[in-house]
């Protein structure tokens, strides 16, 4: 794995070339598919070289960060074309894959500690530095000390763990600590990484302030850090976890309920799908803390999921953003009558984020109901809820924005071009596609 690792590495003088840009799209489309020839379904680590390592879990993972930032660089055409700093952003997106690829491919707890902390600076970078407001500096003030709070004590637990194990290799873990303060120190950076509702408030302020790009990162891939973590290291605090996981589970469903009627309140369009990522990311946080066979399955599988799907509606967003100068749902009307073709992909991935068939999101969904209802009877009430509410939040994001009387003050009538259709089409075919090889997801535990 340190093949891949190089290769992005001498990828950074390429950022400072003229035509880099679309140089490095094309590059990280060549590594997705040099990493899915080193596919394997094997349920230990294969690959092993220095301390990096990958098993299926971690292959996953890596694809979807490649297949995102490729996508990423796609969405972001308007930087290159105004010339702003765009060079600087191919810089920093290009650390962010690095320090994304050493989290996922590492095998050391203390490595993995590193370059997951490493990896909000680059995308703290990317709010600030490429934001529309000027909020956009409280929105990164929020998202770096949100994350920094619960960091502290996750690091003061990997000392602990290490003077009462004497080994901080994933391979070796045991549950063999009992203590609550333990586990709430070092599964609390994961809930905020979700985020679990209660620690949510710094996702809608930093995906409404973000570019594109940090909107799609942040959805894509920052928010299942905590969901890769948790499943890491759920092992070590088995004893622990059994006695008190009713808590979270509890918290992510009511939360995702509540979650689930702010979305319905909200007049700016991707400040609903940021709150719509909580909900869904709600439901994965549930799933793990069952921790069955089926909990954990159905997780991962809703991750992918919903790294695709909010990415696309992301896009989508920023597609209108683009021609009316504005997100706002009172702006935002009788879309389908400029785009129509645009308002097909509207509907295509905002029926997936509410779960209907073919999507993955479908799959994710039945698998995460099974595991909770399994686990316990009193949650049918509220997954029900959740499941019902998420179809009224995408419908009413969809047909607020399509249908309707056109606004007056529209001042651009561009159609759709062809690399916007494009980006649409790289998000959706994969989501709908995967749902073919599903089991391919319950093979890793």
């Amino acid at each position: 794995m340190m093949g891949i690792l190089f290769m992005l590495l001498f990828m950074v003088p390429l950022s400072f070339m003229g035509l880099s840009f679309w140089i490095n799209q094309c590059l990280f489309m060549v590594m997705t598919v040099l990493v899915f020839f080193h596919f394997g379904f094997g349920v230990s680590y294969s690959y092993i070289s220095y301390m990096w390592g990958v098993d299926l879990l971690s292959f996953v993972m890596i694809i979807l960060s490649l297949w995102i930032c490729s996508l990423m660089i796609m969405a972001s055409e308007k930087l290159f074309k105004l010339n702003y700093y765009s060079n600087l952003f191919m810089l920093v997106l290009l650390m962010l894959l690095v320090s994304l690829y050493c989290t996922f491919a590492s095998m050391n707890l203390l490595v993995f500690y590193l370059f997951f902390e490493m990896s909000l600076i680059p995308v703290l970078i990317l709010v600030i530095g490429w934001g529309y407001q000027p909020e956009r500096i409280q929105a990164g003030v929020y998202l770096l000390f949100y994350t920094l709070l619960a960091s502290l004590p996750m690091m003061v637990a990997i000392f602990f763990y290490y003077s009462r194990s004497g080994s901080l290799d994933f391979f070796f873990f045991e549950g063999s600590i009992d203590l609550l303060m333990f586990y709430f120190c070092m599964s609390t950076v994961f809930m905020v990484k979700f985020p679990m509702y209660f620690v949510h408030l710094w996702l809608p302020k930093a995906h409404v302030e973000a570019p594109v790009s940090g909107s799609m990162i942040l959805a894509g891939i920052m928010l299942k850090l905590g969901g890769y973590g948790l499943m890491r290291l759920m092992g070590v605090f088995v004893q622990v976890a059994l006695k008190v996981n009713w808590v979270y589970i509890a918290i992510s469903l009511v939360g995702g309920f509540y979650v689930s009627m702010i979305c319905m309140r909200q007049n700016d369009m991707k400040s609903l799908v940021a709150y719509s990522s909580v909900a869904h990311m709600g439901l994965v946080l549930g799933g793990v803390m069952t921790l069955n066979y089926w909990g954990l399955s159905g997780s991962f599988a809703m991750m992918v999921a919903h790294g695709l799907c909010s990415s696309g509606l992301f896009c989508l967003t920023n597609i209108t953003y683009e021609r009316l100068g504005s997100r706002s749902f009172f702006v935002n009307k009788g879309l389908i009558n400029l785009m129509p073709s645009m308002a097909l992909w509207w509907f295509l991935l905002s029926s997936s984020n509410m779960a209907a068939p073919p999507s993955f999101n479908l799959l994710g969904e039945i698998i995460l109901i099974n595991s909770l209802v399994s686990w316990g009877l009193g949650c049918m009430f509220f997954l029900a809820l959740i499941s019902f509410f998420s179809a009224v939040y995408s419908l009413y994001l969809y047909s607020y924005s399509q249908h309707g009387v056109l606004f007056s003050g529209l001042y651009s009538f561009s159609l759709g071009s062809i690399r916007e259709y494009l980006l649409v089409f790289l998000h959706w075919v994969p989501l709908n596609l995967l749902v073919v090889k599903g089991e391919m997801f319950c093979l890793w535990l």
